[in-house]
Protein backbone atom coordinates (compact mmCIF):
# COMPACT_ATOMS: atom_id res chain seq x y z
CA UNK A 1 0.00 0.00 0.00
CA UNK A 2 2.74 2.54 0.68
CA UNK A 3 4.34 2.02 -2.32
CA UNK A 4 0.79 2.66 -4.18
CA UNK A 5 0.54 5.92 -1.94
CA UNK A 6 4.20 7.43 -2.83
CA UNK A 7 2.92 6.71 -7.27
CA UNK A 8 0.00 8.25 -6.84
CA UNK A 9 1.58 11.14 -4.91
CA UNK A 10 4.09 11.20 -7.46
CA UNK A 11 1.71 11.11 -10.26
CA UNK A 12 0.21 14.52 -8.40
CA UNK A 13 3.36 15.84 -8.54
CA UNK A 14 2.72 17.63 -11.67
CA UNK A 15 1.10 20.81 -12.10
CA UNK A 16 -0.98 19.84 -14.91
CA UNK A 17 -1.69 16.76 -13.49
CA UNK A 18 -2.74 17.99 -10.19
CA UNK A 19 -4.68 20.34 -11.97
CA UNK A 20 -6.78 17.66 -14.07
CA UNK A 21 -7.24 15.64 -10.88
CA UNK A 22 -8.72 18.65 -9.25
CA UNK A 23 -10.59 19.61 -12.37
CA UNK A 24 -12.33 15.88 -11.93
CA UNK A 25 -12.88 16.13 -8.33
CA UNK A 26 -15.11 18.82 -8.61
CA UNK A 27 -17.37 17.81 -11.56
CA UNK A 28 -17.39 14.21 -9.02
CA UNK A 29 -19.63 12.57 -9.74
CA UNK A 30 -20.01 13.44 -13.08
CA UNK A 31 -17.61 11.69 -15.86
CA UNK A 32 -16.51 13.80 -18.18
CA UNK A 33 -15.79 13.77 -21.99
CA UNK A 34 -12.12 14.05 -22.66
CA UNK A 35 -12.99 17.22 -25.33
CA UNK A 36 -14.20 18.86 -22.55
CA UNK A 37 -10.88 18.68 -19.82
CA UNK A 38 -8.49 18.95 -23.24
CA UNK A 39 -10.35 22.27 -23.49
CA UNK A 40 -10.84 23.56 -19.94
CA UNK A 41 -7.32 22.83 -19.33
CA UNK A 42 -5.89 24.17 -22.45
CA UNK A 43 -4.07 21.05 -23.52
CA UNK A 44 -3.25 19.51 -26.30
CA UNK A 45 -5.00 15.79 -27.26
CA UNK A 46 -2.04 13.89 -27.13
CA UNK A 47 -0.82 15.94 -23.52
CA UNK A 48 -3.69 15.18 -22.26
CA UNK A 49 -3.89 11.23 -22.65
CA UNK A 50 -0.64 11.20 -21.17
CA UNK A 51 -2.00 12.81 -18.16
CA UNK A 52 -5.08 10.91 -18.10
CA UNK A 53 -2.72 7.58 -18.78
CA UNK A 54 -0.40 8.23 -15.60
CA UNK A 55 -3.34 9.19 -12.90
CA UNK A 56 -5.34 6.01 -14.27
CA UNK A 57 -2.31 4.22 -13.84
CA UNK A 58 -2.08 4.84 -10.23
CA UNK A 59 -5.85 4.49 -9.81
CA UNK A 60 -6.91 7.85 -9.49
CA UNK A 61 -9.61 7.96 -11.76
CA UNK A 62 -11.35 5.68 -14.14
CA UNK A 63 -12.88 5.98 -17.73
CA UNK A 64 -15.78 4.98 -19.28
CA UNK A 65 -17.28 4.93 -23.06
CA UNK A 66 -20.26 6.49 -24.03
CA UNK A 67 -21.30 5.89 -27.83
CA UNK A 68 -17.67 7.24 -29.43
CA UNK A 69 -16.91 9.37 -25.94
CA UNK A 70 -14.26 8.40 -23.63
CA UNK A 71 -15.43 9.86 -20.20
CA UNK A 72 -13.12 10.11 -17.20
CA UNK A 73 -14.03 10.51 -13.11
CA UNK A 74 -12.17 10.66 -10.06
CA UNK A 75 -11.72 6.65 -8.14
CA UNK A 76 -12.87 8.50 -4.95
CA UNK A 77 -11.73 5.72 -2.58
CA UNK A 78 -7.85 5.62 -3.59
CA UNK A 79 -7.95 9.59 -3.50
CA UNK A 80 -9.91 8.72 0.22
CA UNK A 81 -6.71 6.62 0.47
CA UNK A 82 -3.87 8.85 0.26
CA UNK A 83 -5.36 11.11 2.91
CA UNK A 84 -5.79 8.15 5.35
CA UNK A 85 -2.16 7.59 4.95
CA UNK A 86 -0.84 11.10 5.95
CA UNK A 87 -3.21 12.04 8.59
CA UNK A 88 -2.42 8.35 10.04
CA UNK A 89 0.86 8.50 9.60
CA UNK A 90 1.96 11.93 10.71
CA UNK A 91 -0.87 11.85 13.42
CA UNK A 92 0.39 8.85 14.90
CA UNK A 93 0.66 10.16 18.98
CA UNK A 94 1.25 13.69 17.40
CA UNK A 95 -2.99 14.86 16.82
CA UNK A 96 -2.13 18.49 17.82
CA UNK A 97 0.20 18.46 14.57
CA UNK A 98 -2.62 17.48 11.74
CA UNK A 99 -5.21 19.64 10.94
CA UNK A 100 -8.95 19.28 12.05
CA UNK A 101 -12.48 19.72 10.55
CA UNK A 102 -14.30 21.12 13.45
CA UNK A 103 -17.99 19.49 12.97
CA UNK A 104 -20.68 20.50 14.86
CA UNK A 105 -24.17 19.30 15.47
CA UNK A 106 -26.31 21.74 13.76
CA UNK A 107 -28.24 23.56 16.45
CA UNK A 108 -32.58 22.95 16.09
CA UNK A 109 -33.62 25.78 13.91
CA UNK A 110 -30.45 26.72 12.25
CA UNK A 111 -30.55 28.20 8.74
CA UNK A 112 -28.08 27.43 6.53
CA UNK A 113 -26.48 29.46 3.85
CA UNK A 114 -26.59 28.04 0.39
CA UNK A 115 -25.19 29.48 -2.93
CA UNK A 116 -26.06 28.36 -6.42
CA UNK A 117 -23.04 29.19 -8.83
CA UNK A 118 -22.90 29.12 -12.69
CA UNK A 119 -21.10 31.29 -15.61
CA UNK A 120 -23.47 33.92 -16.43
CA UNK A 121 -26.03 33.98 -13.10
CA UNK A 122 -28.87 34.63 -15.51
CA UNK A 123 -30.44 31.08 -15.81
CA UNK A 124 -30.19 27.67 -13.78
CA UNK A 125 -28.28 29.39 -10.53
CA UNK A 126 -30.83 32.15 -10.92
CA UNK A 127 -33.89 29.87 -10.60
CA UNK A 128 -32.16 27.55 -7.84
CA UNK A 129 -31.75 30.92 -5.70
CA UNK A 130 -35.23 31.27 -6.22
CA UNK A 131 -36.75 27.50 -5.25
CA UNK A 132 -34.96 26.95 -2.52
CA UNK A 133 -35.80 30.39 -1.21
CA UNK A 134 -39.25 29.69 -1.49
CA UNK A 135 -39.34 25.67 -0.93
CA UNK A 136 -37.42 25.48 2.17
CA UNK A 137 -37.34 29.22 3.56
CA UNK A 138 -37.14 28.24 7.32
CA UNK A 139 -34.36 25.97 6.48
CA UNK A 140 -32.34 27.94 3.93
CA UNK A 141 -31.16 31.07 2.82
CA UNK A 142 -30.16 30.82 -0.93
CA UNK A 143 -28.19 33.19 -2.80
CA UNK A 144 -26.51 32.78 -6.60
CA UNK A 145 -23.64 34.24 -8.24
CA UNK A 146 -21.98 33.65 -11.50
CA UNK A 147 -17.78 33.19 -12.26
CA UNK A 148 -19.01 35.72 -15.18
CA UNK A 149 -22.10 37.08 -14.45
CA UNK A 150 -24.47 38.47 -17.12
CA UNK A 151 -25.72 41.88 -16.86
CA UNK A 152 -29.71 40.86 -16.67
CA UNK A 153 -31.88 37.71 -15.50
CA UNK A 154 -32.61 35.16 -18.91
CA UNK A 155 -36.18 36.50 -19.80
CA UNK A 156 -37.39 33.04 -19.62
CA UNK A 157 -36.12 31.93 -16.46
CA UNK A 158 -37.64 34.58 -15.49
CA UNK A 159 -40.96 33.73 -16.73
CA UNK A 160 -40.45 30.11 -16.27
CA UNK A 161 -40.35 31.21 -12.61
CA UNK A 162 -43.45 33.48 -12.63
CA UNK A 163 -45.40 30.51 -14.21
CA UNK A 164 -44.83 28.57 -10.96
CA UNK A 165 -45.53 31.14 -8.83
CA UNK A 166 -42.17 31.79 -8.01
CA UNK A 167 -41.29 36.20 -6.62
CA UNK A 168 -39.04 37.31 -9.27
CA UNK A 169 -38.23 41.12 -7.54
CA UNK A 170 -35.07 41.30 -6.65
CA UNK A 171 -33.03 38.49 -8.62
CA UNK A 172 -30.00 39.58 -10.47
CA UNK A 173 -26.87 38.27 -11.58
CA UNK A 174 -24.43 38.74 -8.89
CA UNK A 175 -20.28 37.98 -9.14
CA UNK A 176 -19.13 35.30 -6.98
CA UNK A 177 -16.44 38.22 -4.90
CA UNK A 178 -19.64 39.93 -3.59
CA UNK A 179 -19.74 36.97 -1.28
CA UNK A 180 -16.17 36.24 -0.65
CA UNK A 181 -15.61 39.35 0.47
CA UNK A 182 -14.84 40.58 4.37
CA UNK A 183 -18.29 40.70 5.44
CA UNK A 184 -20.21 38.82 3.56
CA UNK A 185 -22.14 36.23 4.96
CA UNK A 186 -20.32 32.49 5.60
CA UNK A 187 -21.85 29.89 3.10
CA UNK A 188 -22.71 26.33 4.58
CA UNK A 189 -23.01 24.79 0.95
CA UNK A 190 -21.44 25.56 -2.41
CA UNK A 191 -23.38 23.99 -5.22
CA UNK A 192 -22.02 24.59 -8.86
CA UNK A 193 -24.94 23.64 -11.64
CA UNK A 194 -23.12 24.50 -14.72
CA UNK A 195 -19.81 22.79 -16.14
CA UNK A 196 -18.10 25.38 -17.02
CA UNK A 197 -18.35 27.17 -13.57
CA UNK A 198 -17.01 23.96 -12.00
CA UNK A 199 -14.13 23.91 -14.33
CA UNK A 200 -12.95 27.09 -13.59
CA UNK A 201 -10.48 27.26 -10.47
CA UNK A 202 -12.03 29.46 -7.27
CA UNK A 203 -10.68 31.30 -4.59
CA UNK A 204 -11.05 29.47 -1.39
CA UNK A 205 -14.40 30.02 0.49
CA UNK A 206 -13.83 30.67 4.48
CA UNK A 207 -14.93 27.97 6.35
CA UNK A 208 -15.34 24.36 5.09
CA UNK A 209 -18.42 24.81 3.54
CA UNK A 210 -19.97 21.38 1.90
CA UNK A 211 -19.44 21.75 -1.72
CA UNK A 212 -21.47 19.79 -4.95
CA UNK A 213 -22.10 20.19 -8.16
CA UNK A 214 -25.27 19.63 -10.16
CA UNK A 215 -24.19 20.42 -13.29
CA UNK A 216 -27.10 20.34 -16.47
CA UNK A 217 -27.48 21.93 -19.55
CA UNK A 218 -27.35 25.42 -20.56
CA UNK A 219 -31.17 26.13 -21.38
CA UNK A 220 -29.77 29.05 -22.40
CA UNK A 221 -28.06 27.36 -25.22
CA UNK A 222 -31.01 26.15 -26.98
CA UNK A 223 -32.36 27.81 -30.44
CA UNK A 224 -35.08 26.78 -32.27
CA UNK A 225 -38.34 27.71 -32.05
CA UNK A 226 -39.93 29.59 -29.11
CA UNK A 227 -41.24 26.71 -28.06
CA UNK A 228 -38.52 24.96 -28.01
CA UNK A 229 -36.44 27.66 -26.23
CA UNK A 230 -39.37 27.17 -23.60
CA UNK A 231 -39.68 23.35 -23.32
CA UNK A 232 -35.73 23.91 -22.78
CA UNK A 233 -36.15 26.32 -19.64
CA UNK A 234 -38.96 24.27 -18.06
CA UNK A 235 -36.79 21.22 -18.44
CA UNK A 236 -33.98 23.00 -16.13
CA UNK A 237 -36.54 24.48 -13.97
CA UNK A 238 -38.08 20.45 -13.33
CA UNK A 239 -34.77 19.21 -12.98
CA UNK A 240 -33.65 21.76 -10.13
CA UNK A 241 -36.76 21.44 -8.59
CA UNK A 242 -35.99 17.81 -8.08
CA UNK A 243 -32.64 18.63 -6.86
CA UNK A 244 -33.36 20.73 -4.96
CA UNK A 245 -36.40 19.20 -3.20
CA UNK A 246 -34.26 16.37 -2.67
CA UNK A 247 -31.69 18.64 -0.57
CA UNK A 248 -34.63 20.53 1.27
CA UNK A 249 -36.14 17.03 2.60
CA UNK A 250 -32.65 16.15 3.87
CA UNK A 251 -33.19 15.49 7.70
CA UNK A 252 -30.36 16.56 10.27
CA UNK A 253 -28.20 18.11 8.11
CA UNK A 254 -24.44 18.76 9.45
CA UNK A 255 -22.54 20.27 6.73
CA UNK A 256 -18.71 18.93 6.75
CA UNK A 257 -19.93 14.96 7.72
CA UNK A 258 -19.13 12.24 5.05
CA UNK A 259 -23.12 11.69 5.21
CA UNK A 260 -24.17 14.40 3.73
CA UNK A 261 -21.45 14.95 1.38
CA UNK A 262 -22.50 11.16 -0.11
CA UNK A 263 -26.25 12.70 -0.32
CA UNK A 264 -25.46 16.00 -1.71
CA UNK A 265 -23.34 14.13 -4.49
CA UNK A 266 -26.15 11.67 -5.01
CA UNK A 267 -28.39 14.22 -5.93
CA UNK A 268 -25.87 15.70 -8.59
CA UNK A 269 -26.23 12.00 -10.33
CA UNK A 270 -29.71 12.22 -10.50
CA UNK A 271 -29.60 13.97 -13.85
CA UNK A 272 -27.07 11.19 -15.11
CA UNK A 273 -28.95 8.00 -14.49
CA UNK A 274 -28.18 7.03 -18.39
CA UNK A 275 -24.41 6.29 -17.26
CA UNK A 276 -25.97 3.99 -14.08
CA UNK A 277 -24.98 1.00 -16.50
CA UNK A 278 -21.53 1.76 -17.64
CA UNK A 279 -19.18 -0.39 -17.07
CA UNK A 280 -16.21 1.44 -15.65
CA UNK A 281 -12.42 0.06 -16.29
CA UNK A 282 -9.69 1.50 -14.03
CA UNK A 283 -6.60 -0.06 -15.51
CA UNK A 284 -6.02 1.97 -18.32
CA UNK A 285 -7.34 5.57 -19.34
CA UNK A 286 -6.15 5.48 -22.96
Amino acid sequence: MEKTILDRLTALGHPQRMALFRLLMRRYPQAVPAGELARALGLKASTLSVYLSALAGVGLIGKSRRGTSLRYRVEMQAAREIIDYLFLDCCRGRPQLCPTLDVAAAAPGQRFNVIFICTGNSARSIMAEAILRDLAPDRFTAFSAGTRPAGAPHPLALAELERHGHDISGLRPKPISAFQADGGPQMDFIITVCDSAANEECAIWPGHPTSGHWGMPDPAAVSGSADDRARAFARAYAQLRARITAFASLPAITPGTPELQAHIDAIGAMAHDQEKDETWDFSNAT
